[in-house]
């Protein structure tokens, strides 16, 4: 006979005096990856190599806390590395639409662009002053004069030689023209005429000679206006290399040893020389202000006060946020950008370091993974619009030179997200080849009770708490069973027990307490518990109040009470559930009906066919199965899933099968192969308390109890009402190995043992069924007409095959 459960049997006690300490205050603070070393020689191994490809994918549950985890492990790893170079944009004056990125030692950065702006703001002044000083409009008169002296000066010889040959040159708006002199003025036509013909043939022979040297002179006037603009130029360059030689030699210097900052600084001297229009004339095709705008320097990452390498977290992983973006500015309804307008994203101001991404914000923003795969395998950040990089814009843009890449990322995600990125991203195995796999339980043994203790004590103290005691110590590590659902482990997820320290600290201060104990951790449970459970007292309440019909009490053929779970968020509570069975004489079939009725899951269905082929072998070896059975959880309206309900089910077909009377006051749950023992399930404090809150609710208890699987003993970690109950002998808990041991504890009689012909004594359990069946035989043959069993048509078993 199976014995009941002890009260020791289903909660672990964490002792009190496991502890040497009073209070945690006086515990060191302790690293919250100890206990994970799987995953910390990962994480070792992977910020130690360098080898591309070899970025970390850190595997865990939301509880966990792996941004608190991961990002102080990287925090204390990067400490003592050195920091990586600042990063900038300049001006391309080859080609203004590929800006050009210039690397710095860390903190340089911001003096470059300091300097720039201030040799920007010297030149700004300096440069309008040198022209409009005295000395160089003095010297551009004397050019200008000079160069017209030699202007009039061609043309003088010319009229000087006319007047010798008594021909004057004469200035008209239309240019010059000769005309016959007479006592130094213009001879009239008249007198022209009278002239001798011999006469008036030498004046115009004489006028076409100076005419050619006319021609000749005048076309000298180019090369003298283009020989005083290079003089006019060279007076600029002259002066302009006055007002700006020292700022920018000085600046020089400064930085010499930096060659990409000497170059832009020589690219300023060449653009300055190249735009002297823009200084010196009244309405320039550049003006100064864009030509000085170019000279500045867009500091992209400054990381003067960086210590270490950087740990950079994106909560946000969108394209634009990962690699930058580049801004625009509206000026006359057209939108304009430049060099100055690039900012920068996550990638660059993690360069040199570490950046830490949620994986799943990492595939749920449009474009965000292909865009980080692409720029881990280019080993280059390239700063475009998302339209840019898949072309879907033609407009003309900015296309910075792309910024040398070395990083690495490190994505924090569940498992189930990196088993489907190993199964359907061929790319991604190449590029996160670390896998740090994080614990969801660690071990409750004596030596990790210290452990665990100082673990506590860091999560306190972290989170500025009250200190715990040793009672409070000793009530969350028993809660931490009850979250890992096991005696013999606890949980690893720190979110959860940061909660639970955080509530407790709450009550505590609610009464006016120092420190946590005991008292204030079980009420923290118990109003977790509380905000969460509306649904779950509603759900009992249709019980209690017969809408949902379940029988707590008196026997049932054909009937019993199985145990569900039902999850809603992070809260999962045990709801009892009525299944049925009927039995007829048939063809070997069990019916699941709510396979049938598209309720039930496959595991279930497999639980179904599973049970189907127990009751033909221990019932019927040798000879066809003449049954018609069916199966049904009544009023159940959702679906149907998993195989923890089989063992309640074989024992109703039995039940309807022999004509057996169940024990309605005891809940059934467990798993059974086709040998009739019974396997593990999930759930089992939540079911078990489930059916106890049930009946508790509807009276006084009266040795009510539970059927589990012997194999789920050690994952009990029951509440303080059940094992008070318990202690009463009003509630009874009873593990069995086999469904024969279910069976006996259901009906209250002997299943009754095979004799060598396989027959069961007529009066047992056994030989009810075997005699009921062997009547359902005859009676399918008496249907058909015939008396051979072998002739018998073929068997449908199990609910898997008709659909």
């Amino acid at each position: 006979m199976v014995e009941a459960l002890s009260v020791s049997e289903v909660y672990r006690v964490c002792p009190e005096e496991a502890f040497s300490f009073e209070v945690t205050s006086e515990l060191a603070s302790l690293d919250l990856l100890s206990g994970h070393d799987r995953a910390r020689e990962a994480l070792d191994f992977g910020t130690a190599i360098r080898s591309d490809g070899f970025n970390l994918f850190v595997l865990g549950q939301p509880g966990h806390g792996m941004h608190g985890l991961v990002g102080g492990y990287l925090e204390e790893r990067t400490r003592d590395k050195p920091s990586p170079p600042d990063w900038g944009y300049l001006y391309n004056f080859e080609d203004p639409s590929i800006p050009l990125y210039l690397q710095l030692p860390p903190g340089m950065g911001r003096q470059v662009r300091r300097d720039i702006e201030a040799l920007t703001d010297e030149l700004r002044g300096a440069i309008p002053t040198v022209f409009e000083s005295e000395e160089y409009q003095n010297r551009l008169q004397e050019l200008k004069q000079a160069m017209g002296e030699r202007q009039r000066d061609a043309i003088e010889a010319v009229r000087r030689e006319a007047r010798e040959q008594g021909i004057l040159l004469l200035s008209t708006p239309n240019g010059f023209t000769f005309a016959p002199a007479e006592d130094d003025k213009m001879m009239s036509p008249e007198d022209y005429e009278k002239l001798p013909k011999e006469e008036r043939e030498r004046i115009e022979h004489t006028v076409e000679i100076l005419q050619r040297k006319l021609t000749q002179a005048i076309r000298r006037m180019p090369k003298l206006a283009k020989a005083l603009r290079d003089q006019v130029a060279s007076l600029n360059e002259e002066v302009l290399q006055t007002a700006i030689g020292a700022p920018l030699a000085e600046v020089e210097e400064r930085y010499a040893h930096q060659p990409g900052v000497t170059a832009h600084l020589a690219a300023i001297r060449e653009a300055i020389l190249q735009h002297v229009d823009s200084f010196i004339s009244d309405q320039p095709e550049i003006p100064p202000e864009a030509v000085f705008s170019r000279f500045y320097f867009n500091l992209l990452v400054d990381n003067a006060e960086t210590e270490g390498a950087p740990v950079i977290y994106q909560d946000l992983p969108s394209h634009q946020h990962l690699v930058g973006r580049i801004e625009h500015h509206v000026h006359n309804g057209t939108l304009l950008t430049d060099f100055s307008l690039i900012r920068a994203g996550a990638l660059h101001r993690a360069n040199g370091g570490y950046l830490v991404l949620d994986v799943r914000g990492v595939l749920t923003q449009p474009g965000a993974w292909e865009t980080l795969k692409r720029i881990l395998r280019a080993g280059e950040i390239r700063t475009e619009s998302l339209e840019q990089a898949y072309g879907l814009i033609s407009t003309v843009s900015l296309e910075p030179q792309p910024i040398p890449l070395d990083v690495k990322i490190v994505l924090l995600g569940e498992r189930l997200l990196y088993y489907l990125l190993c199964e359907h991203d061929p790319e991604f195995l190449e590029l996160f080849k670390v896998q740090v796999d994080l614990e969801d339980e660690l071990p409750r043994s004596e030596a990790n009770l210290s452990l665990y203790a100082h673990m506590v004590s860091t999560l306190a103290r972290e989170a500025s708490l009250r200190p715990l005691d040793r009672s409070g110590v000793a009530a969350t590590i028993e809660r931490a069973s009850r979250l890992a659902d096991d005696q013999q482990r606890l949980t690893a997820r720190h979110r959860d027990l940061s909660d639970l320290l955080q509530e407790a600290d709450h009550w505590a201060a609610v009464q006016g307490a120092k420190v946590i104990t005991r008292e204030h951790v079980e009420k923290a449970v118990a109003q977790q518990l509380y905000r969460a459970g509306r649904i779950r007292e509603r759900s009992h309440e249709q019980i209690i109040r017969g809408t949902v019909m379940i029988s707590t009490e008196g026997r049932a053929v054909g009937q019993v009470n199985g145990l569900s779970v039902l999850a809603l968020g992070d809260f999962a509570f045990g709801q009892p559930s009525r299944i049925t069975a009927t039995a007829r004489p048939g063809a070997g079939q069990v019916v699941d009906i709510e396979r049938e009725a598209r309720l039930g899951g496959r595991i279930h269905t497999k639980a179904v066919m599973i049970l189907s082929r127990f009751l033909a072998g221990r019932y019927a070896p040798d000879q066809p199965l003449s049954l018609s059975a069916s199966l049904a959880f009544e009023q159940s309206y959702g679906g149907i899933e998993g195989d923890s309900a089989s063992v309640a089910e074989v024992c109703a077909l039995v039940s309807a099968i022999g004509r057996v009377a169940l024990d309605q006051s005891v809940a059934v749950t467990g798993s059974i192969n086709q040998h009739g023992e019974v396997q593990a399930v999930g759930g089992v404090n939540e079911k078990i308390e489930g059916f106890f809150d049930v009946c508790r609710a509807r009276g006084e208890l009266n040795g009510q109890a539970v059927i589990l699987p012997a194999s789920n003993v050690e994952h009990l970690m029951l509440k303080a009402e059940v094992r008070e109950a318990m202690a009463a002998d009003t509630f009874r808990i009873f593990a069995v190995r086999h469904v024969d041991e279910a069976l006996a504890l259901l009906t209250g009689d002997a299943l009754g043992e095979a004799d060598e012909s396989g027959q069961y004594p007529p009066q047992s359990i056994n030989g009810r069924v075997q005699a009921r069946l062997a009547a359902f035989r005859e009676a399918v043959k008496a249907a058909r007409g015939h008396d051979d069993p072998a002739d018998d048509s073929p068997v449908k078993e199990g609910g898997g095959d008709h659909e």
